[in-house]
């Protein structure tokens, strides 16, 4: 591959002094080829990451394409984990908005980028601030658990963050007997079974798993009798009872692997199975899913652009960056501590 490496290094090298000095137009139809070839365009960008010491961070439910790219791939607690150590100049972020959020939170010092302003989340728009304070105010002694996927000002009013895979040991954790659980009610209700605090429930739910039912689930155990279940917790209860197994993105290979199985049925986010066969391979995997048009608004075309011309940036109040960051750290304080 030294002629793609050669090409790599200068086309960025061409690209970075065009930005400098031409109409960006003019750049855009320099670059147009490239950006029309995959194999280019991912060598471009490995090339653009290194003269920027930019390292990209890529959620499990991302394209195919994404993990090439990648120098992290994993679920919102490893990515967190991976935003917070990284000494890269530069985050790109391969996921939505409240990630690349929550990198520039721990990371405030650090140019973070979010190639597409689609990448959003519907979950995360459910939760604001000024209805936070109200019920916060209708439950005076409850702590208040953000899921992480919720926006910045929501974290920054919040006694601690969760993901799906902590959030059972993230509740227990607490020494207060009610705890207001945002915004997954999917997620808190299954919380709810593992723990003997009072759960608030906040009534926001992630469609792509809301909308997954049991009885179509049944017709896959039923023409797949010898596969098992993995789901993820924020599909609903009556379908997570048919389960044979529930928890994050980042468990689900773990308990492939382990698991004496040869089948297995997944349900979740469809880019999940495509991350599942690539990383266990021996195993058939089976999706029982939706698309996240959030999750998969990120490109290679957005990601070479983003590394050029630095859109979008994210930014944030220096106020929420601190405040925000107590519920985020002590997160990752609680699941270093049962590591």
């Amino acid at each position: 591959m030294p002629h793609f490496l050669a090409f790599g290094k200068h086309i960025a090298s061409l690209i970075n002094y065009l930005n400098k000095i031409i109409h960006p137009y003019l750049m855009e139809q320099v670059t147009k080829t490239v950006m029309d070839d995959t194999e280019r365009l991912i060598e471009l960008i490995l090339e653009l990451k290194k003269q920027r010491n930019a390292v990209i961070l890529v959620h499990n439910y991302q394209r195919p394409e994404m993990f090439r790219i990648a120098d992290y791939i994993g679920d919102s607690l490893g990515l967190s984990v991976a935003a917070a150590k990284t000494e890269a100049d530069v985050i790109l972020f391969c996921g939505v908005k409240f990630m690349a959020e929550t990198a520039k939170v721990l990371s405030p010092g650090k140019t973070v980028l979010l190639p597409s302003l689609d990448a959003g989340c519907s979950l995360a728009d459910m939760a604001t601030v000024d209805k936070l304070k109200k019920v916060k105010s209708q439950y005076p002694d409850a702590a208040v658990v953000s899921y992480v996927n919720t926006t910045a000002d929501v974290k920054a009013i919040s006694d601690i963050c969760c993901t799906s895979a902590n959030a059972i040991e993230v509740v227990n954790s607490l020494p207060n007997k009610k705890v207001i659980f945002l915004p997954d009610r999917n997620l808190g209700r299954y919380v709810q079974q593992h723990t003997d605090k009072e759960i608030i429930l906040w009534d926001g739910y992630c469609f792509v798993h809301d909308k997954l039912d049991a009885e179509t689930l049944m017709e896959f155990k039923q023409r797949y009798p010898d596969a098992k279940v993995i789901a993820h917790p924020e599909c609903r209860d009556e379908l997570l009872k048919l389960s044979d197994h529930i928890c994050g993105t980042g468990g689900m290979a773990k308990f492939a692997k382990s698991d004496g199985s040869k089948n297995f049925i997944v349900v979740t986010e469809c880019g999940m199975t495509d991350k599942l066969r690539q990383d266990v391979p021996e195993k058939n995997f089976l999706s029982f899913c939706n698309v996240c048009p959030y999750m998969k608004a990120t490109t290679l075309q957005l990601v070479a652009r983003s590394l050029i011309t630095n859109t979008h940036e994210i930014s944030l109040p220096d106020n929420i960056i601190k405040d925000a960051r107590k519920a985020i750290d002590s997160m990752l304080a609680v699941s270093k501590n049962a590591a």
